[in-house]
């Protein structure tokens, strides 16, 4: 048995050396860090986490500090089945999206592994296991970046290992769209992965006309070309565009991805293991996709997520932006020729710089 004892949570304000933007964000000068430690009677100890891009944090750590601590302290910390419904329905009628499920895709992740740990394995092993070398590509966010600027971080991340690129769109005018996705493939060359974000920007209309104009580059995937809310307007662009569509990142439950699968509305799901309801429902949604004969792809934590991919036979790329997380863990994701390692450290391997991290505490 391995019953939990209590639960810990951290939240974190991390400042970034770099302000980024996106369409719909706007700038970004730091994101949040919410954390959860999870430790059993046997003195064992599971972290998860998960984040946001500058707000509501607050609300997340809340959550975790007041609502789940009598949910789960004594129960078996082996059952993350069980312990997840508890959950899920413990915070169903104020949840079902927004802080309530990012903090339990927080404790799922601590569960998971506490789990792996006690089991002596990492986590990919854990959930299967497939293949530990996983396809990876740099997240850039860089939408206000000149040109120059842009080929410029590019030529970083190649310098980095990087071997796939993803960009944004979303700019007022679609003309400066296309010059840049133009500027970045003849920089890239022919058969380079490039994908290209816009960050919901764009009504359904405008969707199908960028992605049309975009054909001729050659697009791994658009991703999120539109809210997250249209099912149906994804389908639209599926049909009409002639891109392949990543989406999901703001999707918050299996079901909602079950939708957008049957509908023909994604050819790449991406789930975020730190806001869709963990790894319980990550790898849900990746065998969902994959009886639907479609890979999935990923959204941020690369440092979890890399070990889920690695244990899916449909797995395509993993998405790489810590967001500055890098400064404080112990050791940063390793790429080798494009592509990154699940680490062979029981359970996710990630270790906190605690300490630091004390630092910049919210």
């Amino acid at each position: 048995m391995s019953l939990i004892k209590k639960i810990e949570t951290g939240l974190y304000r991390i400042p970034l050396t770099v302000t980024l933007s996106d369409s719909t964000h706007g700038e970004i000068t730091a994101f949040e860090l919410i954390t959860v430690r999870i430790h059993d009677a046997d003195g064992a100890e599971g972290v998860g986490y998960t984040y946001t891009v500058g707000r509501n944090g607050g609300a997340v750590a809340d959550i975790l500090r007041r609502e789940i601590p009598d949910m789960i302290e004594g129960r078996e910390a082996d059952d993350t089945e069980a312990i997840w419904h508890h959950v899920w329905w413990g915070l169903h009628y104020g949840g079902r999206g927004g802080p309530p499920v990012l903090a339990q895709s927080a404790l799922d992740i601590a569960l998971w592994d506490l789990k792996a740990q006690r089991a002596k394995l990492p986590l990919y092993r854990l959930l299967g296991g497939y293949d530990a070398r996983v396809p990876c590509y740099a997240g850039g966010i860089d939408l206000d970046l000149s040109i120059a600027d842009l080929l410029k971080q590019t030529d970083g991340n190649l310098a980095k290992g990087f071997r796939a690129i993803k960009m944004k769109a979303g700019r007022p005018d679609l003309a400066s769209d296309v010059a840049r996705v133009q500027a970045m493939r003849k920089h890239l060359g022919d058969g380079f992965p490039l994908m290209v974000d816009a960050n919901m920007k764009w009504t359904v209309e405008e969707a199908i006309r960028a992605a049309r104009a975009f054909q001729p580059y050659d697009l791994t995937w658009l991703e999120e070309p539109i809210i997250p809310d249209d099912v149906t307007g994804h389908a639209r662009i599926m049909a009409a565009g002639g891109v392949p569509i990543a989406a999901g990142e703001n999707l918050r439950s299996l079901w909602e991805f079950k939708n957008y699968i049957a509908a023909g509305a994604v050819s790449y799901p991406e789930p975020d293991v730190t806001n869709c309801g963990g790894v319980t429902v990550f790898m849900k949604i990746a065998r969902l996709a994959e009886a639907f004969n479609l890979p999935v792809t990923s959204h941020g934590a690369h440092d979890v997520t890399v070990h889920l991919l690695a244990a899916c036979p449909n797995r395509s790329y993993l998405e790489a932006h810590g967001f500055g997380l890098d400064r404080y863990i112990a050791h940063p994701l390793v790429l080798d020729q494009g592509m990154a390692l699940a680490p062979p450290r029981p359970g996710h391997g990630i270790a906190f710089d605690w300490e630091g991290l004390s630092r910049l505490a919210g």
